[in-house]
């Protein structure tokens, strides 16, 4: 009898395990089957808005909860575009050669939805270099974070205005690709002569290199007038999922709008991902005079970004230029706006 009642014991000890597992199962596949949006950035102050958002959980609690919100980070505007290729990030912060080189090569399935942020770049030449213009950038190395990036066309619009071009085309400038750190260690070793880059590196390089502003932003912007950052996503993702989109550039009119009336605060706060994500924070004084090199806005510069279209095609990176109609879809932003007001 006590046999047969240690069986039954161990037989509903069995019975029990099994119920449990099969009920973590169905819970694991409900939770395999919840939405989610991919959100793609850079850990850098010209991506404010997504540093701000994913600290804050702007965009989850927009979104809501039955959609999970996840971030991808990424270096550099080619790679972001490659995972979009691979349909591995749904939403991007991006610059916008990046974006128009993946409308063409996805014919037409990336769209820019939104702006997100303007100015920021500078391009800066050793101290101990005789360089006063773009001419005497004759015979020098120039550095860009990386070769077909916004930063890289720009150095190159640049040259071409002044008779030059780099040496793979003939030149006698010669364009090196290094990551922004990278650029600093060159500068210190005098190996480059300068370099066209985003803040807050610009900054940076000037405090702790000692490099000269050849040309700032609103100098830059005389020559050539194209946004730093913008908001894109598929075509496809904005068929499939209208109401995440529309959510999400609610929170992005939100985070913008928090930038405008707490800059101090959005300062702390990005500086708080930038360490989360690299494990290196900035120092106050560079981030603050970087952030204010900066121009926020969720508006798209439609004129900019035929202008950055014409200079990419013009330039030779494109088959055929594209039609800027087709590249930006705003209705979304439009409705966004509506929503954000309410």
């Amino acid at each position: 009898m006590e046999i047969k009642r240690y069986q039954k014991i161990i037989a509903l000890f069995i019975l029990q395990v099994v119920m449990l597992v099969l009920l973590s199962g169905c819970y694991a596949k409900k939770e395999d089957k919840k939405e989610k949006v991919r959100i793609a950035f850079f850990p850098n102050i010209t991506h404010a808005q997504a540093l701000i958002g994913k600290e804050l959980g702007t965009f989850q609690k927009r979104i809501g909860n039955d959609v999970k919100v996840e971030y991808k980070v990424f270096n550099a505007g080619p790679a972001e575009i490659e995972a979009f290729l691979a349909n591995e990030v749904d939403i991007g912060y991006i610059g916008p050669i990046p974006a128009i080189n993946g409308f063409a090569k996805t014919n037409g399935e990336i769209k820019i939805i939104a702006g997100a942020a303007n100015g920021g770049i500078m391009l800066l030449s050793r101290k101990d270099l005789n360089i006063k213009s773009l001419d005497d950038l004759k015979g020098k190395r120039i550095a860009i974070p990386q070769y077909g990036n916004t930063r890289d066309i720009v150095l190159r619009f640049l040259l071409n205005k002044s008779g030059l071009k780099d040496t793979t085309k003939g030149g006698d400038v010669e364009i090196i690709q290094a990551e922004n750190p990278d650029i600093k260690t060159l500068l210190d070793k005098k190996q480059i002569d300068g370099a066209l880059v985003p803040e807050p590196w610009g900054t940076r390089l000037r405090k702790e290199v000692g490099t000269n502003i050849l040309l700032d932003s609103n100098q830059i912007k005389q020559y050539i007038d194209i946004p730093t950052t913008v908001v894109i996503t598929s075509s496809k993702f904005l068929k499939e999922h209208p109401d995440i989109v529309e959510k999400f550039l609610a929170a992005h009119l939100e985070i913008t709008d928090f930038i405008k009336k707490n800059p101090q605060k959005a300062v702390e706060i990005i500086n708080k991902q930038i360490f989360t994500l690299t494990s290196t924070s900035l120092p106050a004084d560079i981030l603050k005079e970087s952030f204010n090199r900066l121009e926020f806005s969720t508006d798209i510069q439609k004129e900019a970004l035929n202008e950055g279209t014409k200079v990419y095609y013009e330039l030779g990176y494109l088959n055929q230029k594209p039609d800027i109609k087709e590249l930006i879809n705003n209705e979304f932003l439009k409705k966004a706006k509506e929503v954000y007001k309410n």
